[in-house]
């Protein structure tokens, strides 16, 4: 069967695909920023904080980590209705991935933390700090230096898990071609576009991170 390709629809639906790059760009800075902030008090939590708090954020990250996201998403769109929590879908959308990448960060900080040599924390000990100043002035940064490079490529993982959102109606990328494929019955062309643009979204994030990973350790490069 020969197929020929026909790629005219783009100047009528780019819109919608200009939008749905909004979209995604939203969810992924939104999720990247206070995901990451969650993982690092979580991190905390299991690694340095109070004995009676680190069950609740064990089962958490447990949970989240061993459930898929598409679930997680559901639960929090179709199920937190039912407690009389209304969310939108964007609302929704954002509120899983913070969620999710809260949890996968957790781990990835704590390992950094864990390998925080014991003189650092003796350190801050001999002047005076409490375990959380120590963790805060002394700790963090340095585990942040070690896991870079593998919290980045979480989050660009979760940027690319983020097209389940279109099951919830979130109008991110994925959304969009889904649209114009069953306006166009261009489904190969649709896909494609997208896939390019998701490939071209995940290097430029990467690159993002890894220039603000030199900006925030300008001692030591992050690859």
């Amino acid at each position: 069967m020969k197929y020929t390709f026909d790629f005219g629809w783009l100047l009528d639906y780019y819109p919608q695909i200009v939008k749905g790059i909004g979209v995604t760009l939203e969810l992924i800075a939104i999720g990247g920023i206070l995901g990451i902030a969650l993982g690092i008090f979580c991190a905390w939590v299991r690694a340095l904080g109070p004995k009676w708090l680190r069950p609740p954020v064990a089962t958490y990250v447990e949970l989240i980590r061993n459930t898929p996201f598409l679930i997680q998403l559901f639960f929090i769109f179709f199920g937190l209705p039912s407690l009389g929590l209304q969310l939108s879908e964007l609302s929704a959308a954002n509120i899983a991935m913070v969620v999710n990448l809260g949890a996968y960060s957790c781990e990835i900080i704590r390992a950094g933390i864990q390998a925080t040599p014991k003189g650092q924390f003796e350190a801050g000990a001999s002047l005076a700090m409490t375990r959380f100043e120590t963790f805060r002035h002394v700790v963090l940064v340095p585990s942040l230096q070690r896991i870079w490079p593998a919290l980045s490529s979480q989050v660009v993982i979760v940027m690319l898990g983020s097209s389940v959102v279109s099951q919830i109606a979130a109008e991110d990328l994925t959304f969009a071609a889904n649209f114009i494929q069953s306006r166009t019955f261009r489904a190969f062309e649709a896909y494609m576009v997208s896939t390019v643009i998701y490939l071209v979204l995940a290097i430029l994030l990467r690159q993002v991170l890894v220039i603000g990973g030199n900006f925030i350790f300008p001692r030591r490069s992050v690859r």
